[in-house]
């Protein structure tokens, strides 16, 4: 868990997965103008877009990453290589996925925030 400036700790269980962005979304859609939620829904695609360029294997911005130390070396990285490293990271968001679904799921039927 890291604190924040306010003190407030966060964790894993505090991530939103697909199924936790549809419920909060849903509660949104309730509360808000549609103005104000398409906005909404904007900006969480943005953030979805910046979060796929960060340099994390399996995303976008690990390919980035590669061609860019490629350029630098000037020489490619063995395609085995790269690939073993997007391999991992996928079954590392895969799993991290899995968490926060099941996290999402058991908040749904507990009632918890």
């Amino acid at each position: 868990q890291r604190a924040s400036r306010t003190g407030t700790t966060y964790g894993i269980n505090d991530l939103s997965g697909p199924v936790g962005v549809v419920t909060t979304m849903s509660n949104a859609y309730e509360i808000m103008s549609i103005d104000e939620f398409l906005i909404l829904v904007a900006f969480i695609s943005i953030n979805i877009g910046i979060m796929n360029l960060l340099p994390i294997p399996a995303l976008d911005g690990a390919r980035f990453l590669f061609l860019l130390i490629e350029a630098i070396r000037r020489k490619p990285i063995p395609a085995e290589k790269e690939g073993m490293v997007h391999f991992i990271g996928f079954a590392l968001l895969m799993l991290l996925m899995i968490i926060v679904t099941f996290n999402d799921i058991s908040r749904l039927f507990t009632g918890g925030a």
